[in-house]
């Protein structure tokens, strides 16, 4: 697997799965020749039986492979052999997983009754992370991976003996302090993290085994799989991968970002399991996982593409391609929306753009900024030849096969690109691998050092908003995160939905992907066994109170086992604490402790007031 090219897959312009062991989880397997598996989790009380086995069932109904349920305590443990009998009398063999956090025990118990333990390796055997600097010596460090695996296979050995599968799931937020002191809050981090484990694994011979990075941080979740994922190979382990971008969010807001970070994985064929994880009933999440499966097995056997492979940006952190700067895009500035304004004129739109205005409009072909400034879109063909053209601002239209065709006809284009200072390409692909082929259009300008910015177009004909925002997501989204892209455009040819409806997913789709901040960015988990409020309704509640502070990271959480990691680069905190109570964070810094539930709100709005970041809503 070892590439002279140095890239994180073997072929960064064709779309196939990356081969990984086939792993059993009661039946039911994962990686190898298997299609990707859709997983969710209750958010139901792990010691209410009859509520649990419901849910269960709904989320088996609606086309889960899996689903996981949380063990807060022994008793939660204990009565996973209930759920499980319970289900089989039912009729539904879907296989179940425990999810444990802290104690070792809970995951032995849980052993016994469910076919996969999940354990987190930042706080199973680690106490869990203070977030305290201390420095490790090598010998020190080496003591506590001993401990680790002192204890570590006796728990394999369990599962061994029962069957039962493991999942190494490790979380930007639980990180522990031990690891922390040595790699950081980073992707080398996570990985290492997952990595410790799967040594042990591998001494033990204990291949059961499925590993996972989670982060609300698209960025961040991206390129830890993917570090991760090369470190497995390097030491040769095909572990199947499970993915899910971990406190998404609700609503649009959540499947974007879910959308995006799955994405850019499963495009590069990384990634054997999926949870869509949302701020809604788990069953919501069925579908959105199923759409994204079925979006990537459409760019199986997409037409040859082709692309210089030791052009690539580095995959494992994040470098925004360098540009030249014309008018307000490329170099330094934030990526731009462009909106399609179809057959309406400029007039029409301006009053009804709402709070988030694009930056230009499409108009066949013309651009044309707010003031009504105009710019010409050409031709290839047009831009080398019409005199007229040199020296003026104008935007050049065109696709890769088109391009590759023009420059081996006409090779002196190179360097007239090279040379441009007013021009900026509008960039489209008809490959049924779209992702693929930009990527290597970027590969090419990278190779020919051409510092020309490029908004991304991408036309559709969707009648469906999610379907569309799916789409978009998967066929754009990694291109972002990778720091390619000046500025999108999306255009859909269904009137059914709106203007609106497709800026604000254009400016939603740069948010979701760290790489323009346009609105109020809310962080919030799913849901689980461990929460003690309505985290939909209480989120709901929450956007709507603070939805106009745009310039605030926000999280709510519903319990501590993630929650202040995860917030890490929130500006503020709703966690819960117990039953009917909460306590506020800034940044990680718990300031109001235990405060009751039903005043929380408003206590968060003072406690932002206090710091200065407060600003009254428009009317």
């Amino acid at each position: 697997m070892k590439d002279h090219h140095f890239n994180y897959i073997r072929d960064l312009t064709r779309y196939e799965r990356q081969k990984t062991w086939k792993v059993n989880i009661g039946g039911v397997y994962v990686g190898g020749d298997n299609p990707v598996r859709i997983q969710s989790m209750t958010d139901t009380l792990s010691g209410d039986t009859e509520a649990t086995v419901e849910q269960v069932i709904a989320l088996a109904k609606a086309g889960a492979d899996y689903v996981r349920i949380t063990v807060k305590g022994m008793n939660d443990a204990k009565n996973l052999k209930n759920i499980s009998e319970m289900l089989r009398k039912r009729g539904f063999e879907i296989p179940l997983i425990a999810d444990i956090h802290f104690n070792p025990k809970l995951a032995e118990i849980s052993a016994k009754y469910v076919d996969k333990v999940r354990i987190n390796p930042g706080n199973f055997y680690d106490k869990r992370a203070d977030f305290k600097s201390r420095i490790y010596s090598d010998e020190e460090y080496k003591e506590e991976l001993l401990r680790i695996e002192e204890q570590f296979i006796p728990f394999l050995k369990i599962l061994k003996k029962n069957k039962t599968a493991l999942r190494i799931g490790a979380n930007h937020g639980s990180l522990s302090d031990r690891v922390m002191s040595r790699f950081g809050d980073t992707p080398s981090g996570m990985a290492e993290s997952v990595m410790e484990f799967l040594r042990i694994c591998k001494k033990t011979e204990f291949y059961d085994v499925v590993v996972s990075i989670k982060s609300s941080n698209t960025r961040m979740m991206v390129y830890a799989v993917r570090l991760l994922n090369y470190k497995m190979r390097l030491e040769d382990l095909l572990c199947p991968i499970h993915l899910g971008v971990t406190e998404a969010g609700e609503g649009e807001d959540g499947r974007i970002r879910s959308a995006v970070g799955i994405s850019a994985l499963l495009a590069d064929g990384i990634g054997d399991t999926i949870r869509v994880s949302l701020t809604e009933n788990p069953v919501n999440e069925i579908p959105v996982a199923a759409k994204l499966i079925s979006h990537f097995r459409s760019y199986l056997n997409h037409q040859p593409i082709s692309a210089p492979l030791f052009a690539q940006t580095n995959p494992f952190e994040y470098e925004r391609r360098s540009t030249r700067p014309v008018l307000n895009m490329g170099g330094e500035e934030l990526p731009v929306v462009v909106a399609d304004l179809g057959e309406r004129t400029i007039q029409e739109i301006l009053p009804i753009r709402g709070k988030l205005s694009p930056d230009y409009f499409l108009s066949g072909n013309k651009i044309l900024d707010v003031h009504g400034e105009s710019y010409p879109v050409i031709s290839l063909e047009e831009y080398l030849f019409e005199s007229t053209r040199w020296g003026r601002m104008k935007f050049i239209r065109t696709n890769k096969m088109e391009f590759d065709r023009f420059m081996e006809n006409n090779p002196e284009i190179i360097m007239k690109l090279k040379q441009t200072r007013k021009t900026v390409l509008i960039l489209e692909s008809f490959n049924k691998n779209p992702l693929a082929e930009l990527r290597g259009f970027f590969m090419a300008l990278e190779t020919h050092i051409w510092k020309v910015p490029v908004i991304l177009y991408r036309k559709y004909n969707e009648t469906n908003r999610e379907d569309l925002l799916i789409k978009v997501s998967c066929d754009l989204g990694g291109l972002l995160i990778d720091g390619y892209g000046d500025g999108i455009c999306i255009s859909n040819e269904s009137d059914t939905i709106t203007f609106t409806e497709l800026k604000d997913m254009s400016f939603k789709l740069l948010q979701a992907s760290r790489m323009r901040m346009s609105q109020t960015e809310f962080i919030s988990c799913p849901g689980c066994g461990r929460t003690l409020f309505d985290l939909h309704e209480t989120t709901l509640r929450i956007k709507e109170h603070f939805q106009h502070l745009d310039h605030l990271k926000i999280a709510i959480m519903g319990c501590v086992v993630n929650g202040p990691g995860e917030m890490g680069d929130a500006d503020y905190g709703f966690v819960g604490a117990g039953k009917d109570k909460v306590t506020l964070y800034k940044g990680l810094k718990p300031v109001k402790r235990h405060i009751l539930f039903k005043d929380a709100v408003e206590e968060l709005e003072q406690l932002i007031r206090e710091n200065g970041d407060w600003t009254d809503p428009e009317n």
